[in-house]
């Protein structure tokens, strides 16, 4: 995971942690390895309505034991919790287009054509969560997949069907067809309840080897974690992320941490590793953001983030000083702000002050943020974290500011992030409903963004086929007209790439299928597209699908 800040002539240094708070943040950690990469590992052994999670969840919350590892092993209580967890814990195996290209042209998964196109198996895990047959899992594991299957320690599996995801918390849910007498949801603990130090216990399934358990302790709490979510002013942070040394691997993701009494704690998402593998350092997003997010998704099949709108850092002393500060001053210093956005309909005002900072060009004087409803924001993750567990879109929320020096308020309505938020019915969140388009496509990936000379990071939607007298083909949408050889597998490229809808970005196949879900025909749309490396915009009145 990684954040890019591009046609900015003036940045904050690196020390300074530059987060795009819209909220978008640069994960404060180097050398991220995101399991959604790592965990395309594996090859296949063989080929709705709402629930009441809550009802079905047990929340607890008891804080995690306090007794030693040397006692708790020696006494078997590790293998009691291993016994007692094990059985909710899933093997998820998922089929996804190969290098990112589909055939699909917006469909719903297991298309009769999909196989015309080279595909590509991967591995995670995942967990029980309800009677209903809920599983949750990470987004990244099943982002794309054109097929996915469930598997259970006892030999049981199901396909699953993915009915919810969320790219900022990097958490999804799936649903199988289960007796009710089969499926033993979790237990979860509250994560708030976690301190440093606390026995931490992961289930998963590393490298494809199902039910493997590892042990260690809670590292660090309040990390956090960079994840991009198709929108067009920047990426955003997962906060409150719990730091382990419990042995995480690829295939881990998905699965679970829990504490010393067999209570999940979180979500084993992402490694920080120089080789691609366990250095010691797993990243697991906390309790508290699942239990909030998973209803949601169950329910609406998306979850809306409560968004500010601004770009920000942690406040330095030498800034401090050079704005006639107190080099004590703690908050944060904001340096732009997005038009339109709730911040900047609140009156917020961004830097824009020239300020030389270790070497580096910074802009100063933006109003510094020190509280939001009276919680302290000594740094920016406090108010990361604030607004995503305290706060929801629609919400006044009242800031308390330094403005050339002055203290005072401003209150601030909350709006929705922008990008892949929106919140769907779950019957439609990841289809295209009626709306008809008639591309073929795929997801952009960097072997064939170079080989089109585009900016290896650019992300959107490839056209490789468009369909005759389509929305697509009226248009003057193009399709792809030249063969290149990827992994030993021809691909066709070279056609327009879409970066965005109605000036939604779209960063793959499955977000331009979510933003497709929303419309109806003859509804019109402007498509943000790429030719030939120059940007275009085209409207197209979408059809009805044959």
């Amino acid at each position: 995971m990684r954040n890019k800040l591009s046609n900015k002539k003036y940045l904050f240094p690196i020390l300074l942690l530059i987060f795009s708070m819209t909220l978008s943040a640069c994960a404060p950690l180097s050398e991220l390895a995101d399991l959604s990469i790592l965990d395309k590992l594996g090859e296949l052994t063989s080929t709705e309505a709402a629930a009441e999670p809550v009802a079905q969840q047990q929340v607890l919350d008891s804080p995690s034991a306090n007794e030693p590892i040397s006692e708790v092993a020696s006494d078997g209580t590790l293998r009691g919790i291993y016994e007692a967890v094990n059985p909710s814990v899933v093997n998820i195996q998922v089929v996804s287009p190969v290098s990112g290209i589909s055939n699909m042209p917006f469909d719903l998964p297991n298309s009769e054509d999909e196989n015309e196109f080279p595909q590509q198996s991967g591995l995670g895990s995942g967990f029980v969560w309800d009677k209903q047959g809920h599983i949750i899992t990470n987004n990244h594991v099943v982002e794309d997949a054109s097929m996915i299957r469930v598997l259970f320690s006892d030999g049981r599996e199901y396909q699953a069907e993915l009915i919810g995801a969320d790219a900022d918390s990097d958490l999804a849910v799936l649903k199988i067809d289960a007796p009710e007498s089969e499926l033993f949801p979790v237990t979860v603990a509250d994560s708030n309840n976690v301190m440093v130090g606390d026995l931490a216990i992961a289930i998963g399934n590393p490298f494809g080897l199902q039910g493997t358990m590892t042990v260690g302790i809670v590292s660090a709490l309040g990390r956090t974690l960079s994840t991009q979510n198709g929108a067009l002013d920047g990426n955003y942070t997962i906060p409150d992320i719990i730091q382990t040394d419990a042995a995480i691997n690829p295939g881990n993701s998905g699965g679970v941490l829990l504490n010393g009494n067999g209570e999940v704690i979180g979500v084993t998402t992402a490694i920080q590793s120089t080789a691609g593998s366990n250095a010691g350092i797993g990243f697991v997003v906390p309790s508290h953001i699942v239990m909030r997010v998973v209803p949601e998704l169950i329910e609406n099949g998306a979850f809306q983030h409560s968004w500010l709108g601004l770009s920000g850092a942690t406040l330095q002393a030498d800034i401090a000083e050079a704005m006639d500060l107190d080099r004590e001053q703690r908050g944060i210093l904001i340096a732009s702000i997005t038009p339109d956005s709730p911040a900047d309909n609140g009156g917020l005002r961004g830097s824009d002050k020239q300020f030389e900072y270790m070497g580096a060009q910074t802009l100063i004087g933006g109003d510094i943020i020190k509280a939001i409803n009276g919680e302290p924001t000594p740094n920016f993750e406090t108010l990361v974290s604030y607004l995503a567990r305290a706060t929801e879109p629609g919400q006044v929320v009242e800031l308390t500011i330094l403005r050339d020096g002055e203290s005072q308020t401003v209150d601030v309505t909350l709006g929705v992030r922008p990008g892949k938020t929106t919140v769907q019915t779950p019957s439609s969140a990841f289809a295209s409903g009626q709306a008809y388009l008639g591309v073929t496509g795929g997801s952009l990936v960097a072997e064939i963004a170079e080989q089109m000379d585009l900016d290896q990071d650019q992300q959107g939607v490839l056209v490789v086929e468009v369909q005759a007298g389509s929305p697509a083909d009226e248009a003057g949408i193009r399709g792809s007209d030249r063969v290149f050889e990827l992994d030993g597998q021809e691909i066709m490229i070279g056609g327009d790439v879409i970066t965005a809808i109605d000036n939604i970005g779209v960063d793959g196949i499955q977000a331009l299928r979510m933003e497709l879900s929303k419309y109806n025909p003859g509804d019109v749309v402007t498509l943000s597209i790429l030719r030939n490396g120059n940007a275009l915009q085209i409207e197209v009145t979408l059809g009805e699908r044959p």
